[in-house]
């Protein structure tokens, strides 16, 4: 074979490796785009890493403020990246069941999941600080804490040893205390209730005699339909009404005393995240800051048209008694102690947040009084109203 021949075999076989090699999937998300000699300007074609992941969520992508706000984030990103990142958002159990989403990534069963921390409590103890407290932070300190506080870092000292990255992409306020079949005014009136309760807060109720336990959202309604559970929590007034708990449940209490926030974080596959380019990963982080932002505002505007919808739905709002709280105040301290001194993450965890609030307090205090109970037209108003309008007899959205 001449010099030329075999320059010219060495070349196709070049090319063939290149054309199989452009041809294999890439698993972990990540392919190439075209090249430079095929981009167009703006037309997403670019040299740079195209992301591709599936993304599981722990919430029906349906639901507002729960599983609207990461396909909302997943599309920004896909606008900000010029197509470049690509999320697909996966409801529950279409891949991993709602409660399972961190232990699939840290299998690397799926790369990325979003949900909230807190549903891993029983494998990781410490898990359900960085989900919600009972008479714990609110939203913006709960906030200030993640990123000004060392919040992020304790969250990767927990969770980067299992392989996961996590990243606050999402928060809301309060939730309701919860939606009851009959009234409660006492401690006496929790024992024995059947009751769905998530996180610490349902072991508060549960050393006050609750009978509690764990559903997801998706079954919720027809276990109080069918009288299977009492009560259920579940989520801001927004979402519990799209879930029609208002239609077999007519007392709703309020203050959100188990989670007065509630965070939700998008889990990465440690590994794949680091692999990533820098830019990337600022993108991806700078998307779930914006989702958190606008997570938070768009759930405080929706609220109030809310609850003027249940004045029509035969629903009684009401604040728990004094007497209520101060017992389900003292068993969350009780919990929360207990649990401490059973884990040392939990330990160090608790009194990192409590430390800062010790600080953040005397700020807070002086700079966001508490606000008088008054409309805008100087009138008082009731946390106590009670309606007798028959509830509309459809059934809720998406059953």
């Amino acid at each position: 074979m001449s010099r030329g021949e075999a320059l010219l075999a060495v070349l196709v076989a070049f090319a063939v490796g290149v054309l199989v090699a452009g041809s294999l999937p890439q698993w972990g998300g990540v392919s190439r785009g075209p090249g430079p000699l095929d981009a167009q300007p703006g037309d997403g074609a670019t040299n740079h890493p195209i992301l591709r992941w599936r993304v599981s969520s722990a919430f029906g992508t349906h639901l507002p403020a729960l599983g609207e706000n990461v396909v909302e984030v997943a599309q920004r990103l896909a606008v900000a990246s010029d197509g470049r990142i690509a999320f697909t958002i996966d409801d529950p159990d279409e891949v991993v069941p709602a409660f399972a989403i961190v232990d699939a990534v840290r299998n690397h069963k799926i790369t990325a999941g979003y949900t909230w921390l807190g549903y891993e409590e029983g494998r990781l103890p410490a898990s359900a600080l960085f989900g919600a407290v009972p008479f714990g932070m609110t939203p913006w300190e709960y906030s200030a804490w993640w990123v000004g506080g060392g919040g992020r870092e304790l969250a990767q000292a927990l969770y980067r040893p299992l392989g996961i990255e996590p990243i606050l992409c999402g928060l809301i306020g309060p939730e309701t205390a919860g939606w009851f079949r009959e009234s409660i005014e006492t401690p006496e009136d929790l024992h024995g209730l059947k009751i769905r309760f998530a996180g610490l807060g349902g072991q508060a109720l549960q050393s006050l005699g609750a009978s509690v336990t764990m559903l997801p959202g998706g079954e919720l309604f027809q276990a109080l339909e069918k009288g299977a559970i009492d009560a259920t929590e579940f989520s801001l007034p927004e979402v519990d009404m799209r879930l029609g708990f208002d239609r077999v449940a007519k007392f709703n209490y309020f203050p959100g005393w188990h989670q007065p926030h509630t965070a939700f974080h998008l889990v990465v596959h440690a590994p794949t995240w680091d692999a990533l380019p820098a830019a990337t990963r600022a993108l991806i982080e700078l998307a779930c800051g914006d989702g958190v932002q606008r997570n938070f505002a768009k759930a405080e505007a929706a609220q109030g048209a809310v609850l003027r919808a249940f004045e029509t739905r035969g629903v009684t709002t009401r604040a728990l008694s004094p007497a209520l709280l101060a017992a389900l105040e003292e068993a969350a301290r009780r919990v929360l102690d207990e649990a401490a001194r059973a884990d040392a993450d939990f330990a160090r965890i608790l009194a990192h947040q409590r430390a800062f609030h010790a600080e953040y307090v005397r700020w807070q205090e002086l700079a966001y009084p508490a606000p008088q109970r008054s409309n805008a037209a100087g009138e008082s108003v009731s946390t106590d109203t009670t309606n007798t309008a028959k509830p509309p007899a459809e059934a809720p959205d998406g059953r």
